[in-house]
């Protein structure tokens, strides 16, 4: 049975005006969700204001105090009332809701914050006195006088102690000032030529702080995203700037040896606003679905510039999310431009790969050995004799005298560690190649070249190949029999559950078709939901290419791996396998010789 609502009459419901103290109540639940929200609120006002510096102070995660100070523009004492009374804006006059050239237009953020805390707005324009008015609950005190520089400071006292329901609902003061901390983060990447501050005034720490960056575009976000998201980002990103249609993307985009295990460094801005939006993201995975694995997510911070008509941003209250006029233009550019961006990186591989092999380096430490546990004489003898007949693990060549490195990047071979491993000596040190992970995206490579041209190359079995298989996966892959044809593969039903290979890609040689048709309906069961032809073909040459790489344990000689040095210097992504691991470490000689104590 259901119960009466005790606020609305059993006879007939009655339609009443909510008073302006529960409007605003209600309008501070959708705009001011925690305290990351009202630092992210008056953190936007401030850099509409024109400010050059902005300084955060808070205490206990922003409940007990968030104190926002800017150099801005200043609001004048006269319009202090208004300015905190709901839809209120200097932002626009409201004839035109697709025009926005601000991040703040809606006037709501500051009577939120009235209605739910104790607010305190000071504000002094130049060459005019400071003034400032506090809202208490919603009551606002009379305007007095105030001294401080030209600029605006907002300061909230205890939020939400007019609601003190939703003070139940916020996570630890360590979980809300690191929500505070993140939001504030992603404001200064988007502005690298405005300083910023954040402090914690209850522990007197400062949290972050940044100074304003010069030089043009590139040069001044390099170094500020290499402050807030670290230098081994900027190391191991490249530029990306590119345009379509009007529609402009610059940036910094990770390489795919430099891939996090979750989407926590994934940065994309529109028009200067951070934004998380579902068709950004996933054409941020489709760029880089031909050198991640599932479970890997690209390191980026990227910049989407258009005419304010061409996006909404008047979808949320929180602003996070976006609606494009033309959505398929921008994941187009989005696509092309990190795919592109990527290829002119050619072979390289991050630099955090080889600090983590030098990471893995231990000097060994001699333990000091008395004469009393010194083995005998006889002992010694044998044991000397067993170490040098033992078989080596690793395949030398033989030394030229006058060796010359040649001038690519990733040397010549010198020798084959555990049949896959090749030992490369360049001008600078030393190169550590796993053949098998570099032959697999060489050979991936070549055959996305040919599916593009013509079709990849098959070659006819002399006897087809029986492959058994359940009847949910006959069914998938006898779905697909034409695409796969076009990759070289052609297969034929064969009596009841099983199928008949008749012709595989001639560029894989001599190969296990039964393991390579399991793994490609494995490919396709999993990638079923994807209705991108593009993506199903390309997930499938990447299987195909697995089988038809070196394998490990087969010997290579001089010749062979000299040559596969030279194809991966000339091909594009040869530095990651197709899931994304490097697929060589370099070694400057200056680490080497760190690591015997020569420097």
């Amino acid at each position: 049975m259901a119960h009466l609502n005790p606020n609305i009459s059993a006879l007939r419901p009655t339609i009443r005006q909510l008073d302006d103290d529960a409007i605003n109540r209600i309008a501070a639940g959708e705009v001011v969700e925690r305290p990351a929200s009202a630092v992210k609120e008056l953190v936007e006002n401030a850099l509409d204001a024109g400010s050059t510096r902005i300084d955060v102070e808070i205490a206990e995660g922003g409940k007990t105090l968030i104190r926002v100070s800017d150099n801005g523009c200043g609001i004048a004492e006269g319009d202090l009332a208004l300015a905190l009374s709901r839809h209120a804006t200097s932002k626009i006059d409201g004839t035109d809701l697709l025009n926005i050239q601000s991040f703040g237009f809606r006037g709501e953020a500051l009577a939120s914050l009235a209605a739910v805390g104790r607010l305190t707005l000071a504000s002094r324009i130049p060459g005019k006195d400071g003034a400032e008015l506090t809202v208490e609950g919603g009551k606002a005190a009379p305007v007095r006088p105030a001294a401080l520089q030209p600029g605006t400071r907002v300061t909230v006292a205890n939020l939400f102690y007019a609601t003190p329901a939703r003070l139940k609902f916020l996570r630890s003061d360590r979980a809300e000032t690191q929500a505070i901390s993140d939001v504030f983060k992603r404001l200064a990447m988007a502005e690298p030529s405005i300083g910023f501050t954040l402090r914690d005034a209850g522990t007197n720490r400062t949290l972050f702080q940044v100074q304003a960056e010069q030089g043009d575009l590139f040069t001044a976000l390099r170094g500020r995203l290499g402050q807030v998201m670290g230098r081994d980002f900027v190391e191991n990103a490249i530029p990306v700037d590119a345009d379509r249609d009007g529609i402009r993307l610059t940036g910094f985009a990770g390489l795919p040896t430099y891939s996090r295990g979750a989407a926590v460094a994934q940065f994309i801005f529109v028009n200067g606003r951070p934004v998380k939006d579902k068709l950004l993201l996933g054409a941020l995975r489709g760029a880089y679905a031909d050198f991640l694995s599932r479970d890997r997510h690209p390191a980026v911070a990227l910049f989407i510039d258009c005419d304010p008509e061409r996006v909404d941003v008047n979808v949320h209250p929180a602003k996070a999310e976006v609606r494009f006029r033309e959505p398929a233009v921008v994941r187009g550019l989005v696509v092309s431009a990190l795919r592109h961006a990527l290829a002119e990186a050619g072979h390289r591989a991050s630099t955090t790969v080889s600090d983590a092999a030098l990471g893995a380096f231990q000097t060994p430490v001699e333990n000091r050995v008395y004469q009393m546990d010194r083995p005998a004489p006889a002992m010694r003898v044998a044991e000397t004799q067993a170490l040098f007949n033992h078989a080596p693990s690793a395949r030398v060549e033989p030394v030229v005298e006058e060796f010359v490195a040649p001038k690519g990047p990733l040397g010549a071979a010198r020798a084959q560690l555990h049949e896959n491993y090749i030992l490369a000596q360049s001008e600078n040190g030393l190169v550590i190649v796993d053949a098998h992970a570099a032959h697999e995206r060489l050979v991936y490579e070549k055959l996305k070249s040919q599916m593009a041209v013509h079709g990849v190359k098959a070659q006819a079995l002399l006897v087809p190949e029986i492959v058994n298989l359940s009847d949910g996966d006959m069914q998938v892959l006898m779905g697909q029999a034409d695409t796969l044809a076009a990759l070289g593969l052609t297969i034929e039903p064969f009596g009841e559950g099983a199928v008949a290979v008749q012709t595989t890609p001639a560029i894989l040689g001599h190969f296990d078709v039964q393991a390579m048709v399991l793994d490609i309906v494995d490919e396709l069961s999993d990638g079923a939901a994807s209705t991108n032809v593009q993506t199903k073909i390309d997930a499938i040459l990447s299987r195909v290419a697995c089988h038809g790489s070196v394998r490990t344990g087969r010997r290579m000689n001089a010749e062979e791996m000299n040559a596969l040095l030279r194809e991966m210097e000339a091909t594009p992504h040869s530095g990651q396998c197709n899931h994304g691991r490097p697929t060589y470490v370099s070694l400057a000689m200056a680490d080497i010789e760190k690591l015997f104590g020569r420097t």
